[in-house]
């Protein structure tokens, strides 16, 4: 049987006590914050972050932790899910700059995605994402997702304006997509 909450690089984990602390130090790096979301970069207490993500029968909350040192990475997230459609949004961010562009996040969206598709009974998984925002580009469209839309000069950073992009994938292009590797 396969493992539901662990791959070769990390787990998806509950939230921990000591994880507001951790998660408070990357939200003073702008380009995660600006990365992240559409909302205005700002920085929140770690009192805000230790109230948020609360248990919802709408969403689905993990913390990405390391299989080698079980240490706080990042977040990953299904949320906004509709059961009558069968259908949900993710976010994801991995805040520990340590581990970047090391393959963490493609296999936290393997994860998030087998989850989401074998334990929720999903039908599509959608997002959207910044259109500067390349790097986070690359890892969805590696892990299946196709670009279903735009809207365009929906995001005003340093005076210029970016796309926000809708991507989404159906359980069947990712059970396509498994069958591959």
């Amino acid at each position: 049987m396969t493992k539901l909450f662990k791959g070769k690089l990390i787990k998806l984990t509950t939230v921990r006590a000591e994880d507001a602390a951790i998660m408070a130090s990357w939200e003073e790096n702008s380009d995660y914050l600006r990365n992240l979301d559409t909302d205005i970069a700002y920085p929140h207490s770690i009192a805000e972050l230790e109230e948020d993500k609360e248990r919802s029968s709408n969403s689905a909350y993990f913390r990405l932790r390391t299989i080698e040192n079980d240490i706080l990475i990042g977040f990953v997230v299904i949320h906004s899910i509709e059961w009558n459609n069968r259908v949900g949004s993710l976010a994801i961010g991995i805040g520990n700059t340590n581990y970047q562009n090391k393959g963490y996040g493609s296999e936290a969206l393997q994860l998030i995605l087998r989850y989401a598709f074998h334990e929720l009974n999903l039908h599509r998984v959608g997002l959207d994402v910044i259109g500067y925002n390349s790097r986070a580009i690359r890892a969805y469209e590696k892990a299946g997702f196709i670009v279903e839309g735009r809207i365009r000069s929906a995001i005003n950073r340093d005076g210029h304006y970016s796309d926000r992009i809708m991507m989404g994938i159906l359980r069947s292009e990712w059970e396509q997509q498994v069958l591959k590797q």
